[in-house]
């Protein structure tokens, strides 16, 4: 309110200046007049009426699906904003007339074991078209998932390749690891029956080889200290962290038992007190099953480790000989392992609680890789492994498995089997 509304309101409220109240005299009008009035108002009530009926009516026929139907101009359909991406790459790529060396070099496999892996993948990873968008295929849901894990690219640089989003990339990985793990992992990594488990090179049911390798890690944000790997640390000159990738390979180079995912600062005798088998071992459900270990493991009743004293006498050396050779064929197992997955190589984008499915799904994939004599290029032949062994704190934690090493080592010697093959 301005100063003049506020004098003009002073004014008109000041009982002095209050101006005199007259009651005007009510105009009489014409009878006529008034039913004219009364006439036209009700007609103009009955007009508004009738235009609100025809509107509703008009609404009912718009909303109706006849409407739609008959419609000359029909609503388009909806569509979800996507943008333009090009998937040159992997048209060209997923052709027939693509070589198959080429492929190979892609995604670490032939197009016979691609295909058959999309098959057994199909029932966990297809999805449906929707009124949005078509549905990605299931062979290139696949193909980003083993060329992410084959080459170690960035997911942009995937993204580019496969003409899809980096989010998308992302998710796609994710739910193919999964399927692998959830689907083909009781399928082509489990632990041999008794049965099918003989003597190998004289050892009594020795079924595998017991190994722990390093996989570098991005530093994470909570337990920065507990993923420090020190010996990677010393070695490299360079700030290193890691999660712990444990397993047994049997013959023919295949894993049988993983545990993943323990921090890097843990040496491999603490990593296999954590592990299942070491529970299950523990338990007695190995059934007399033996398994070779490196000096960073203890002896124990179910897991045979070289000598590690001087002074061996012939009998202890030939043993040692032996389980090297066991050893290497666990080596080699994950050599080629990380030969063939190059994700391993180098510190992953996977976030920590992740990372166990994309590792077990690699370790299932090797395994189907090495079943299906899947050879690998000679560029991939450069990489070496390397992991620092230590020796364990609590070397003998049995008796009785001191003296069953001792008799393994002397019918080992005396049965005439040595210079053979474990595996």
């Amino acid at each position: 309110m301005n100063l003049l509304e506020e004098d003009l309101s002073f004014y008109f409220s000041s009982p002095v200046f209050q101006p005199l109240q007259f009651q005007e005299e009510e105009e009489e009008v014409p009878l006529a007049t008034k039913r004219e009035h009364e006439v036209i108002s009700s007609s103009a009530t009955d007009d508004s009426e009738e235009d609100q009926q025809q509107q509703q009516q008009t609404k009912k026929r718009r909303s109706s699906p006849a409407a739609e139907v008959g419609s000359s101009n029909p609503q388009p359909q909806r569509r979800l904003w996507v943008k333009d991406r090009s998937s040159a790459w992997w048209d060209r790529v997923s052709h027939p007339d693509f070589p198959d060396a080429d492929f190979r070099r892609e995604f670490r496999m032939s197009r016979p074991t691609f295909d058959f892996l999309c098959a057994e993948l199909s029932p966990a990873v297809a999805k449906e078209d929707t009124t949005l968008r078509a549905a990605i295929p299931v062979r290139q849901r696949v193909a980003v998932c083993l060329f992410r894990l084959a080459t170690g690219e960035p997911l942009r640089l995937v993204s580019k390749r496969f003409g899809l989003g980096i989010s998308t990339c992302h998710k796609l990985i994710l739910e193919v690891c999964s399927a692998i793990r959830s689907l083909l992992m009781p399928k082509f990594l489990a632990w041999p029956a008794p049965a099918s488990s003989p003597s190998l090179a004289g050892i009594p049911n020795v079924v595998g080889a017991l190994y722990t390798t390093h996989i570098p890690i991005i530093a994470p944000k909570e337990s920065v200290s507990a993923y420090f790997n020190r010996r990677h640390t010393e070695r490299n000159h360079k700030t290193s962290y890691s999660v712990t990738l444990q397993g047994v390979v049997g013959p023919g180079g295949v894993f049988t038992d993983v545990c993943i995912g323990w921090p890097g600062s843990m040496p491999d005798e603490q990593v296999l007190e954590k592990s299942a088998l070491f529970r299950r071992a523990s338990a007695g459900m190995l059934n007399s099953q033996y398994i070779v270990g490196g000096a960073s493991y203890p002896l124990l009743d179910w897991i045979l480790v070289p000598y590690s004293h001087k002074n061996l006498t012939w009998t202890q050396h030939t043993f040692n000989e032996r389980v090297g050779e066991a050893r290497a064929v666990a080596r080699g197992a994950f050599e080629r392992l990380k030969r063939r997955w190059g994700c391993l190589q180098k510190r992953t984008e996977v976030k920590l609680q992740d990372l166990p499915v994309v590792l077990a799904a690699c370790c299932v994939l090797h395994n189907i890789c090495e079943m299906r004599e899947e050879e690998m290029g000679p560029e991939l032949m450069e990489f070496e492994l390397v992991d620092d062994e230590m020796i364990a704190e609590n070397a003998v934690r049995s008796v009785s498995a001191v003296v069953a090493r001792d008799n393994i080592a002397h019918n080992l010697l005396h049965s005439g089997s040595v210079g053979n093959n474990l595996f």
